[in-house]
């Protein structure tokens, strides 16, 4: 599925293309959200080009028949469909656009990944954020991030239901850390598909 917009400059691509781009690295993906939005959530594997610095684009892709795929925060914002026209005018043939962006890519079970700067952002600001830490419970008993619950791979359906995680409100910000990168996403995976979409490593 796509928005299906008419008259587009770019065309636009679906969730399960991005999917197949990011599992081969076959083209960048940019998000050209501003870099705070970047570092709180976005697609994993892609790349943070803000749109209002075209030139960036330009150095890094030189290259103006360079397949590449542009996203943002989805069917009602502008940042992707306006750069994408500024690189087409600028000569580049193979832009497209992940249009649905992140809301539809959460909304479809996909985890998003949160930088260090972007974690700092929410555990300042953000009282209602629940913080997962996927670590084994001895190192987890060890200390972690305050108020942290400890969550395992495979326990998401048995979090949902004892409390660490908050049934009653899907929607709250979820953050997952662990000692690597891929076994938080594991489970922040997991969590993604008992329905809280807001949820990322």
């Amino acid at each position: 599925t796509t928005l299906g917009e008419e008259g587009q400059t770019t065309p636009e691509v679906t969730t399960e293309e991005v999917q197949r781009i990011l599992g081969s690295k076959s083209e960048p993906v940019l998000d050209v959200r501003s870099a705070p939005e970047y570092s709180i959530a976005h697609i994993p594997w892609s790349i943070n080009l803000y749109e209002k610095e075209v030139e960036r684009v330009t150095q890094a892709y030189p290259d103006k028949a360079t397949r590449m795929v542009l996203y943002c925060n989805g069917p009602f914002c502008g940042k992707s469909k306006r750069l994408s026209e500024q690189l087409v005018k600028l000569g580049y043939t193979n832009v497209r656009r992940y249009q649905l962006g992140l809301p539809v890519w959460r909304a479809l079970g996909n985890t998003v990944q949160t930088d260090l700067e972007g974690f700092r952002y929410v555990f300042r600001g953000d009282k209602t954020a629940v913080y997962v830490d996927a670590r084994n419970p001895s190192e987890f008993a060890k200390g972690s991030v305050p108020g942290a619950v400890n969550v395992q791979a495979g326990e998401a359906e048995k979090a949902n239901e004892d409390g660490r995680l908050p049934y009653k409100d899907k929607g709250t910000r979820v953050i997952v850390f662990a000692g690597s990168a891929e076994d938080a996403r594991k489970v922040a995976e997991e969590i993604a598909r008992k329905a809280y979409w807001n949820s990322s490593y």
